[in-house]
């Protein structure tokens, strides 16, 4: 088994949401001419979307060893 499989997700599609992430990247890279200023948009989106899950990771982690 992995170590991300035992990690805890916290109930937030963290790693769904770098999945679709890296697709949209990967997407791009086989892009032929200009990139779109919605295709930009739309991983800047999912990027803040992915800081901001990883902040309330962070916090919940901290809250938990501040209880321990």
């Amino acid at each position: 088994m992995s170590t991300m499989r035992m990690l805890p997700d916290h109930g937030l599609p963290l790693v769904q949401l770098k999945e679709l992430r890296r697709d949209m990247v990967v997407a791009l890279q086989r892009h032929v001419g200009p990139v779109g200023f919605e295709e930009l948009i739309r991983i800047a989106t999912i990027q803040a979307a992915i800081s901001a899950c990883e902040d309330v990771v962070a916090d919940l982690d901290a809250e938990i060893e501040a209880a321990a």
